[in-house]
């Protein structure tokens, strides 16, 4: 076929002749089965297996017509009997293939209009109705669905599990990044319509991060009504920032506003700033039960990659909450992950520098801690850490055998400067009473240890520690006879004090076996022990020479001794004189038994891993020498899938009780006591615990797997279905009893339980319980169940009584290109970058 098949003429105007425009700028190559021409009509019949090829668009299908006259090309897919098609028309185009029902192309004005196309973009498809093009970046489509189920898109499935259907669609190609900009927009789950619906949608397609609507869970929480949480808005900024505002809003009134700035460059450092401030809204108004109260966060995490200087490090943690935040909070997802339960919070930042050639390192850190309990805060700003790397002070004489108590002594020294204010109010915060507050100190302490061997089998060890200490604050205790009170009285002033001790200990270990006759169960027991038995001498700092303690007299006219740095920055120095025994019995007891199980026949089973008892006597005491005695000890069954742990007080002295039930230690010893014992119990479970014998693989056991929805189950002869189940369950279990001066005690008795159970392989289940048998009720309780959809995921988190009851209903897309234009849940800088 020619190039032109119209007859043109040339025009000239004076000596220049203007050539007319080729109306082809290619050859239109065909080809077919079955090809016929219509000379006079000037057109072309084209039937089974056609083909047509312009420039870059190429046309598969099963009948096409071409129309030389007026430009326009149609084809049309394979019919059954029916009249459907069954086989559609594939158009390529600058290597993008598109499927139809039916297409039409004007070569000459490079329109097209397509029925039922098809057209894959990015991780998703879109299926329209009726697609116009108006050139190669423009293309408009009508009545288009858009999905990223993965079996529709490998035309496994003919039904998408979901699909967002508009009813005006316009796409627009890019070279890097494309993007569908819709009219109304729905949901379709299963090709049932949702409530959700947006009045207009941008899907971008493109590997970068995009801007994006956070798409919120729902659900309802007892005392503050049913709620939309995490509403809100995506916005990347550059390549290393991000923004999201995020919204909670509850229908009693309650709303909580939370913005947050995500940074990261890689290989250096990664972050975010984040905050909080809501209202809420308890109650009727104007009733008794009504409450309004305010809250606020600010949070600050940053993270230097540890390769990026191995010399200096800059970290932050920071979480400042007001008072009652968390009995306040309208943030569901501090109930679910039980920061709920937070009495205490700390926010620390930190800087740590290294040198090459120095032995220093030097660490400079503010921190922030609030007790939820009493309203308290304390601040240490700014507090600085000069530490001396630990080093040798003689040189070995035979090379680098160190042997002698001479050659291997050891100094460690560090000095210490901080401003600490304690236990100032909130509201008082930076305000006169805290700079009454704040307390400045400088701290230095220089230990020398060392050790040798004797007789080949003991070590012996040597140690002397002092501490020395300055400070900016003192305090004077005198009684108020009028008030009836005890007064503290403040000077500010550098004072300070020095304290010092040295110990030394020699220690060894001991083996005893205990062998069987041959052919027994138990083929031999271990039993290791480390005893070990040390001095300690420590002066009576509080004697009055020392000038660090004086006396004030109580309302009874009692004297009684304080110190003047009693509640200080680096605390008081220690009374009375140390100059005694200290021992330490650690034991290790192991058996082999016989096992089948184990290659070489025998098996080694840890009946303690660590058993310790310790104690000690003061001879410099005038009462009660002999010490507490503490036994603790660590052990763990079934190849580590049990783990207890114990502890045990017991007293050498009696003590005598009262009618009351109140006790008064006495002198009389050799009468041991129970004082206190805790016991705490862990068992992790899972299904790989109690698996079968059979090593074969499913494929190996059942000759069926299911297809398209169901390629996890396996079905036997009799078509049940076989699939996995895996589960965890971990078993926490604590008891604990102190006596505490009472001839009853207190008893601590709970058991906690959390794990998670795959109850098919689409559907999950998980939560945590801890019940108290003291108060016989049921601690925080959290239920959670998932259900894995194909193409995206539907969780719901319930908290069925207690202070919050709560349940929360939440529908995430899991393909990337829907999690940046529909949000699920939170997406900031999940790979990283590797052009940052």
């Amino acid at each position: 076929m020619p190039k032109n098949e119209d007859v043109n003429l040339s025009v000239q105007t004076g000596d220049t002749i203007i050539k007319p425009r080729e109306q082809l700028q290619d050859i239109v190559k065909s080809s077919a089965d079955n090809i016929r021409n219509d000379i006079p009509k000037k057109m072309t019949y084209l039937n089974k297996n056609a083909e047509v090829s312009y420039l870059d668009l190429n046309i598969k299908a099963d009948y096409i017509s071409i129309d030389w006259n007026t430009g326009n090309v149609f084809a049309r897919g394979k019919l059954n009997e029916e009249g459907r098609v069954i086989e559609p028309v594939l158009t390529e185009q600058a290597g993008k293939l598109y499927e139809t029902d039916q297409f039409n192309f004007n070569y000459k004005t490079q329109q097209a209009i397509a029925y039922n196309a098809r057209t894959e973009e990015s991780e998703g498809v879109i299926v329209a109705q009726k697609t116009k093009k108006v050139n190669d970046s423009v293309f408009f489509m009508r009545r288009g669905m858009y999905t990223t189920d993965e079996y529709f898109l490998s035309k496994k499935d003919t039904l998408a599990d979901y699909y967002l259907l508009a009813p005006h669609i316009k796409l627009i190609k890019g070279k890097d990044r494309s993007q569908v900009i819709t009219g109304p927009i729905q949901m379709y789950i299963e090709n049932v319509p949702t409530p959700l619906a947006l009045p207009f949608g941008i899907l971008p397609f493109s590997d970068k991060r995009t801007a994006g609507i956070l798409i919120p869970s729902f659900g309802e929480r007892q005392d503050v009504g049913f709620f939309l949480n995490s509403l809100g808005y995506y916005q990347p900024i550059g390549e290393h920032f991000d923004v999201k505002v995020l919204l909670d809003f509850f229908t009693k009134g309650s709303w909580n506003i939370r913005p947050e700035v995500n940074y990261r460059k890689n290989y250096k450092f990664n972050g975010n700033f984040s905050s909080e401030v809501g209202t809420t809204v308890r109650g009727i108004k104007g009733l008794d039960d009504y409450s309004k109260s305010s809250t606020y966060r600010i949070g600050w995490r940053h993270q230097q990659d540890p390769k990026a200087n191995p010399y200096f490090n800059f970290s932050a943690s920071v979480d400042i909450v007001s008072n009652k935040f968390y009995t306040n909070t309208i943030n569901n997802n501090h109930i679910f992950n039980e920061r709920v339960l937070n009495t205490q919070q700390n926010s620390t930042i930190s800087a740590t520098k290294r040198f090459l050639t120095l032995p220093l390192t030097i660490t400079g850190t503010a921190s922030y801690s609030q007790n939820f309990a009493d309203g308290t805060v304390n601040l240490r700003l700014p507090q600085m850490n000069v530490a001396v790397n630990q080093f040798y002070l003689f040189k070995p004489r035979n090379g680098a055998i160190r042997e002698g108590l001479l050659e291997n002594i050891t100094l460690n020294t560090g000095l210490n400067f901080t401003n600490y204010v304690n236990s100032v109010k909130e509201e008082d915060m930076f305000q006169k009473a805290m700079w009454d507050n704040l307390q400045t100190g400088v701290q230095n302490n220089v230990a020398l240890s060392t050790n040798t061997t004797i007789a080949k089998y003991f070590t012996f060890s040597l140690s002397a520690n002092a501490n020395n200490v300055l400070t900016t604050k003192t305090v004077r205790k005198v009684y108020d006879p009028i008030e009836n009170r005890i007064e503290n009285e403040f000077s500010k002033g550098i004072a300070g004090y020095s304290t010092f001790s040295t110990s030394a200990s020699i220690q060894t270990t001991l083996y005893g076996l205990l062998s069987f006759k041959k052919g027994a169960l138990v083929e031999r027991v271990r039993h290791m022990v480390t005893p070990s038995i040390g001095f300690t001498y420590q002066p009576d700092f509080g004697a009055p020479s020392w000038g660090y303690y004086r006396n004030y007299y109580t309302p009874a006219g009692e004297l009684t001794p304080y110190s003047i740095f009693d509640g200080g920055i680096f605390g008081s120095p220690p009374t009375g004189m140390i100059g005694g025994l200290t021992y330490n019995i650690g034991n290790n007891i192991e058996m082999k038994v016989r096992s089948k199980e184990d290659s070489t026949g025998i098996k080694k089973v840890k009946l303690f891993e660590n058993l310790n008892i310790s104690g000690g006597y003061n001879f410099a005491a005038e009462r009660f020498k002999w010490s507490m005695i503490n036994v603790n000890g660590q052990t763990s069954f079934f190849d580590g899938k049990i783990s207890l742990n114990s502890s045990l007080v017991i007293d050498p002295y009696e003590t005598i009780y009262n009618d009351l039930g109140v006790g008064t230690r006495t002198e009389n010893f050799g009468k041991f006591n129970v004082q206190g014992f805790n016991v705490q119990f862990s068992l992790p479970l899972s299904e790989t615990l109690f698996a079968s014998k059979d090593k074969k693989s499913p494929e190996e056991r059942y000759d069926t797997k299911g297809k398209i929805r169901y390629e996890n189950y396996f079905f036997d002869q009799y078509n049940y279905a076989h699939f996995s189940q895996p589960w965890t369950l971990n078993l926490n279990a604590n008891y604990a009893y102190t006596k505490g001066g009472s001839q009853f005690g207190s008893t601590v008795a709970s058991v906690g339980i959390d794990g998670s159970l795959k109850l098919t392989p689409y559907w999950n289940i998980n939560g945590s319980t801890h019940y108290d048998f003291v108060t016989g009720k049921l601690a925080y309780t959290r239920l959670g169940f998932n259900r894995d959809q194909r193409s995206f995921t539907i969780d719901f988190n319930w908290v069925p009584f207690g202070q919050y009851k709560v349940y929360d209903f939440f529908i995430g897309i899991k393909a990337n290109i829907l999690r940046d234009a529909v949000k699920y849940r939170d997406r900031s800088f999940v790979e990283p970058n590797p052009r940052f």
